[in-house]
């Protein structure tokens, strides 16, 4: 039996399936969310811990705990690269972000390690629901020329 090839997209970079963008999301602690403020794009930095098919993080009054009340749809984006193979992968999640109930912010807190690099006082918990999730990875078969060229 002959080894399936991973399947890849028009760049050539493998196309990961959700339960590796979902495990490749848990082994990084730094992401991306994306949202909107002011009517403009805004990227934050966030440490994260993934629970299920969520992402949840500790956030204090500002922009980002406004997203999560109104239930805004956010992007987010995890990744890993090593400049000197040049490989890596990157994943983008697509969802509503929404608040926690403090009965639910309890229990996460108790199972996952859920730290802020920032001093907050009594940081919020958020949630972003994950309703659509895409990965790519670079490796070094893709790195190879095609074939005829």
């Amino acid at each position: 039996m002959t080894a399936q090839r991973p399947r890849s997209d028009h760049s050539r970079l493998e196309v990961l399936s959700n339960a590796d963008c979902l495990r490749l999301l848990q082994s990084v602690p730094l992401g991306r969310l994306v949202y909107t403020y002011g009517g403009l794009p805004a990227i934050r930095l966030v440490n994260f811990q993934v629970d299920d098919d969520t992402i949840v993080f500790n956030t204090g009054p500002g922009d980002k705990l406004r997203a999560a009340e109104r239930g805004d749809v956010v992007g987010f984006e995890a990744d890993d690269v090593d400049p000197e193979r040049h490989t890596g992968w990157t994943v983008t999640a697509v969802g509503h972000l929404s608040m926690v109930t403090d009965d639910e912010t309890a229990a996460l807190r108790r199972r996952l390690p859920l730290h802020s690099w920032l001093p907050m006082d009594d940081p919020a918990l958020v949630r972003l629901g994950i309703e659509s999730v895409h990965g790519r990875r670079l490796v070094p078969w893709a790195q190879r020329p095609r074939s005829g060229a």
